[in-house]
């Protein structure tokens, strides 16, 4: 299974899950060094970013929640339609702080302005969103196209330590969500977030968590999805 890991804050080497990736088939796309993308990203780090993608495994890293708006580049280099379905303590859809400028928490209502291929967007976990698939949803779409993007902060602070606020979600949870999606849908891409480097605060006991986390979703996603062989 190859997946891609985007480096902004260095939390994912500080974890180690990194190191447990050697000798797997991964790509280390470096961002570290790109100015004006935290939280945020002005016109210039879009471009930047843009040229280092490249071609992108189906399974995505992106470091922080800080970061999730990667999740919209991500998504516009889908060429065929395909419906998002966001799990996530927060909607992510908010009108943008500054005009023209792409963040963690305006990115999916940029994207519904930009994609041409996008259908619709269902989020499950923030407060007023459904908690679990609708009845009849998945029905109404079997066999179409699903981008899922993963911010771990809607996992309780026993499975994920994030820099924002977080649910109640168990990985079990997350993991029967994205198994019925995968057993209705074709999962196209999945993106993973919600990190916590040295720099934000994390201690050896949140490092030790997210790793546990993140290598336990990476042989899930392993053992479940047909898109982690592509």
């Amino acid at each position: 299974m190859k997946v891609s890991v985007f480096n902004f804050s260095g939390a994912l080497g500080e974890q180690g899950f990194l190191e447990y990736l050697e000798g797997k088939p991964f790509e280390l796309i470096d961002c570290a060094d790109i100015e004006g993308t935290h939280c945020y990203c002005d016109a210039d780090a879009r471009g930047a970013l843009e040229g280092r993608m490249g071609t992108v495994a189906p399974v995505r890293w992106i470091d922080s929640g800080d970061y999730h708006y990667l999740s919209h580049l991500l998504a516009l280099k889908e060429t065929e339609p395909f419906h998002l379905v966001l799990l996530d303590h927060h909607p992510d859809n908010q009108a943008p702080a500054f005009e023209g400028v792409l963040s963690c928490g305006s990115w999916v209502r940029a994207l519904q302005e930009e994609s041409r291929q996008l259908r619709d967007v269902l989020t499950i976990g923030p407060e007023g969103c459904p908690q679990d698939i609708p009845q009849g949803w998945l029905e109404e779409r079997r066999g179409e196209r699903v981008y899922v993007s993963l911010d771990k902060d809607i996992l309780s602070r026993n499975y994920a330590r994030t820099d924002w606020t977080q649910g109640e979600y168990t990985p079990e949870q997350v993991e029967a969500i994205l198994q019925s999606l995968a057993a209705g849908m074709e999962i196209v891409a999945l993106d993973i977030c919600g990190e916590l480097s040295l720099a934000q605060g994390a201690r050896a006991e949140d490092l030790r968590i997210n790793r546990e986390t993140n290598i336990a979703l990476y042989k899930f996603i392993t053992n479940h999805f047909e898109l982690c062989q592509r």
